[in-house]
């Protein structure tokens, strides 16, 4: 998963639950809410050191203060995004995107999504930004 290292993404504030983000779920249309809050929850669900911030104006999950995803809404569709995205592995062809880092995978009201794929990608960049935590030389 880790090719060559780089900067990680840390805010100075994140909460176990900010409540900034249940303001922006209520400005959701509904059926993007409903998908957006959806994948939220497992982005929460990751472990016991997940935490979150409203950065952007995009509810974000990070380990400790380390963002590793979050998700957004538009106005036909909701994006779950990777902040290391690019270096995940994406069997199932899910991911979106060129920039350098960043992926994301963009999901439809009435689209069918592959849960099980979005699901291990997920866990994927959980246990990608824990391992690099990990590597990180200590203070």
């Amino acid at each position: 998963m880790i090719g060559r290292v780089t900067r990680l993404f840390r805010f100075s504030r994140t909460l176990d639950h900010d409540p900034d983000i249940d303001v922006w779920w209520t400005k959701q249309p509904d059926e993007l809410r409903v998908i957006a809050q959806r994948w939220f929850r497992r982005l929460r669900e990751c472990g016991d050191d997940v935490r979150e911030a409203l950065h952007d104006d995009q509810p974000t999950a990070c380990v400790d203060n380390v963002a590793f995803a979050y998700v957004d809404a538009f106005t036909a569709h909701v994006n779950v995004g990777f902040f290391h995205g690019a270096q995940l592995d994406d069997p199932d062809g899910l991911l979106q995107g060129s920039g350098r880092f960043m992926r994301h995978v963009k999901l439809r009201p009435g689209d069918k999504i592959d849960q099980h794929a979005l699901t291990r990608l997920i866990e994927s960049a959980y246990r990608d930004i824990k391992q690099r935590l990990s590597l990180e030389p200590s203070a």
